[in-house]
């Protein structure tokens, strides 16, 4: 028994060693990537004016080569997302601009759901267990709000945008919820905030002259994005207190 004991011993050492050399080699990687996006200037291709100024040039572009701008852009998306990086804003209106409202929409709902997922697996994996033991009385309010209220609660952080998303992303990771509900619910509560932005940026994508700027369908777009949080939040405060009331 006590040799069967030293070699579970030794194994559990050892995977011990291969997870924090996986750890090291990810945090590598990710530095590596973040490093190279800025040293390479590759944030200012991720503004407006950038995008407005190549809008033509990615419109044809993209009618010549549906599939490869298509992946492009997912890859491209996913990319900013999972390593949190500045740009997702104006890769939602790109969307806009380049698909359409429709396709724009199913591109970067998926996209931005696959990219928060990885984030938050990434989150996970480098951090959980160490966030936990060092900051577990700070997470408390988190680990519980998961525990009480579940996906209902990822799903009014993702509906009511009082914090940015990366944070959410990165946040998420060190709680106990499942992958699956994380993406599931990702997905369903950015989708009404999504197709805000989508239709703000393809209104956007009209403007041709400055009195394009006062095109009703543009204001009413720039109306919602500053509306929609206070009606997500206003239904999201029914839905509680309906909850609350059952029980």
């Amino acid at each position: 028994m006590g040799f069967v004991g030293c070699q579970i011993f030794k194994a559990l050492e050892e995977d011990k060693m291969n997870i924090k050399s996986s750890r090291v080699v990810v945090i590598l990687a990710v530095a590596a990537i973040i490093g190279l996006f800025f040293a390479m200037g590759m944030q200012k291709y991720l503004t407006f004016e950038y995008l407005k100024s190549s809008q033509t040039l990615f419109q044809s572009y993209y009618k010549e080569h549906q599939l490869i701008t298509i992946a492009s852009y997912m890859a491209l998306y996913i990319t900013i997302t999972s390593l949190s990086l500045p740009g997702a804003a104006v890769m939602t209106l790109a969307g806009a601009a380049i698909f359409g409202l429709w396709l724009g929409l199913l591109l970067v709902s998926f996209a931005s759901s696959i990219g928060a997922t990885i984030a938050f697996l990434t989150s996970r994996f480098l951090l959980r267990n160490y966030v936990q033991q060092k900051f577990g009385e700070k997470l408390k309010i988190a680990n519980d709000g998961i525990e009480k209220d579940g996906a209902f609660y990822l799903f009014t952080l993702r509906l009511v945008p009082l914090f940015p998303f990366f944070i959410i992303n990165l946040v998420m990771g060190l709680t106990p919820i499942r992958t699956s509900v994380f993406y599931i619910v990702s997905q369903l509560g950015m989708l009404p905030g999504t197709l805000v932005y989508i239709n703000a940026g393809r209104q956007l994508g009209k403007i041709e002259s400055l009195t394009g700027i006062l095109s009703l369908e543009l204001i009413l777009s720039f109306a919602l994005l500053g509306v929609f949080p206070l009606i997500a939040k206003k239904a999201v405060s029914i839905v509680r207190l309906k909850k609350n009331i059952k029980n």
